[in-house]
């Protein structure tokens, strides 16, 4: 295996991250779902490319698939923690696209729909960036 591939699949986290991976990944998948199927009370690509629109981020339709796509995409990789980091990478970006232009505004606290909720999110895709998917996961098994 190349030196490039093996450094982006290989892992020096532990069982934590990978529990931490798996709650992230589910989260990711299930909000990336709202957008690209309605499910669980989303309003689908029409009703997320409206609600982009109205905030901005345009056009809207290509934005609720990009962060739709990258949201239920990437989340269901983390779940296996296959391709981790570069998962990781989107979700990252995409959070911080939320934060910024969402829930900056509203101060921290998800009560006044602030951004600690992403932060967290924030917090746990980025320790799966520099830590890897961790010892159960895809990604360990390729790598050895």
């Amino acid at each position: 295996m190349s030196t490039p591939i093996k450094k982006l699949l290989s892992t020096r986290a532990g069982y934590g991250l990978t529990i931490l991976r798996i709650f992230v990944g589910i989260i990711f998948a299930a909000h990336g779902s709202q957008k690209l199927f309605g499910w669980f009370g989303g309003g689908g690509l029409a009703g997320t490319a409206q609600w982009m629109e109205s905030i901005g981020l345009a056009p809207g339709y290509l934005m609720a698939l990009l962060a739709g796509g990258t949201e239920f995409f990437a989340g269901l990789a983390l779940v296996i923690g296959l391709l981790a980091r570069p998962a990781a990478l989107g979700l990252s970006f995409t959070l911080l696209v939320a934060i910024f232009s969402v829930h900056i505004g509203n101060g921290l606290f998800m009560a006044n729909n602030g951004y600690e909720f992403a932060l967290a999110l924030l917090g746990g895709t980025v320790a799966v960036l520099f830590e890897g998917a961790g010892k159960l996961s895809v990604d360990a098994a390729i790598a050895k």
